[in-house]
Order: C-alpha cells, then sequence, then structure tokens
C-alpha cells in the first residue's frame, strides 16, 4: 500500500464494502475525487492497487469495475488465509525465528500499542493500523522463508477484504471498533510470545483464530454503517434482486 494513497485506498475500500459503489459500476475517477475531496491523481493511483486486492476489475478498454463477489467468497478467503499463516507462523516457530525478525515484530507491537493508548481511534488510525497489521503478517509470512506458502497467501488476498490489511472501520460505531481492534493486538503479543517460545501448534492455532477475528469486522462495518435489508450475514442487499448492495 502506498504510503501517500493509503488514506485513499481506505477510503474507497470501505465505499465498496458498504455498497456505495456496487458491483459492475465503473469508476470514474473524477466523480470519485470529489466524493473524496482529493486532486485526481490520487485516486488514479490507487486504482491499480484495490485491482490487486480484488476489488476492482481491469478493462481491456481501459480503466476500472468494482468486481463482484458474494459474503461466502470473502469468508472462505478468510478463513484459507488463516490456515495459510498459521502455517508459515508454524513453520517460523520452528525453524526458530531471527532475532532481527523478532525485533521487527516487536517494532510492529509497539506501533499497534501507541494507537490503542490514547483509549479511542481516530480516522487517522484507519491507514495506521492497516499498514501496522500489513507489515507484521508479512514479517511471518517472508520469515518462513517458503515460496510457496507466501504465493498461495498473495493468490488468496486477490479475494476482496481477504488480505491481512485490507481493513475497513466501523465509523458509525467507533468505541465498539477499538475494542475489538485492540484485542487483535493483543493477539499479535500472544503470536510473537509463541513465537519466541517456539510453540509451532500453539502459534498456528493463534493465527488461524486471529484471522478469523476479520469476518466479524467487516460484518460490524457493513450492518452498523448503512440502513437496509440485511441478509444472515449482515450484508446489505437490494430487494429487488437480492444480490446487489443497495446504492
Amino acid at each position: 500500500m502506498a504510503g501517500k494513497n493509503s488514506r485513499v485506498i481506505v477510503k474507497i475500500r470501505e465505499m465498496i464494502l458498504q455498497g456505495w459503489l456496487p458491483p459492475g459500476v465503473r469508476v470514474r475517477e473524477v466523480e470519485l475525487a470529489g466524493k473524496l475531496g482529493v486532486s485526481r491523481t490520487p485516486v488514479r493511483e490507487s486504482l491499480p492497487t484495490l485491482a490487486q486486492e480484488g476489488l476492482l476489475t481491469q478493462l481491456d478498454t481501459g480503466g476500472f469495475v468494482v468486481r463482484a463477489f458474494t459474503p461466502q467468497e470473502i469468508m472462505d478467503a478468510i478463513d484459507v488465509r488463516g490456515v495459510l499463516e498459521g502455517l508459515a507462523a508454524r513453520m517460523l516457530a520452528e525453524q526458530g525465528a531471527p532475532r532481527r525478525l523478532l525485533h521487527s515484530l516487536h517494532e510492529s507491537l509497539r506501533e499497534g500499542d501507541q494507537i490503542f493508548a490514547k483509549g479511542h481511534l481516530v480516522h487517522a488510525d484507519e491507514a495506521r493500523y492497516g499498514e501496522m497489521n500489513r507489515q507484521f503478517h508479512s514479517l511471518i509470512v517472508e520469515g518462513a522463508g517458503s515460496k510457496v506458502v507466501a504465493e498461495a497467501i498473495e493468490r488468496n488476498g486477490r479475494i476482496p477484504f481477504a488480505a491481512a490489511h485490507a481493513i475497513a472501520f466501523d465509523r458509525v460505531d467507533l468505541p465498539r471498533m477499538y475494542e475489538s481492534l485492540k484485542y487483535y493486538n493483543r493477539q499479535h503479543h500472544a503470536i510473537v510470545q509463541a513465537l519466541e517460545s517456539g510453540e509451532g501448534a500453539r502459534v498456528a492455532a493463534l493465527m488461524f483464530e486471529h484471522a478469523s477475528g476479520a469476518k466479524e469486522s467487516i460484518n460490524m462495518t457493513r450492518t452498523s454503517s448503512r440502513s437496509g435489508v440485511a441478509n444472515a450475514d449482515g450484508l446489505l442487499f437490494d430487494q429487488g434482486n437480492g444480490n446487489t448492495p443497495k446504492n
């Protein structure tokens, strides 16, 4: 995620998750920039990143459209990430995590602790937390040293919202979001402790549990940010056809 465009990426991601940009809609850079209150350049530079995340599809004729996806696809992809990251963490624990890697993980822990130390979330924390989370998970996957596992995680991350950094804040209920993310940050601490102790089975279980929390965050964001008809997964759909997010 490009740092200078991280907030724009996060905002567009939220618009897709919440149904403001429904599947099949062509992304119009000028119009979107106006809604976000930014120039066209950061929007244009952010779209390829969102396409890599699986949220957009690039057209042969140029431009991007919002990709169609189902709630079950997202949930399944998050579970797959949990299994694969758990395998990577187990491999790393059994190999013995290098001191330099552990130092970098502790830097991520300190960054997370700073985000939550003030006792509440602000909008700027969204991009900050997403980048910290991306770094934390990347360190573990890269540290395992398995090209096969890393490539499998990269492919799985093309499913919308499956990647570790692809978060979207619940802006309607930030206090609730604060408690959830603070808990996930405590899980980061437990994961590092298990890696330091060489507990392969335990760290694999922790990584899977940790990834599963993303499903709760996604449902929380979608159900509380919009009014409308919700299905059992807490996702909003139009009453007309049952599978198109409300505009």
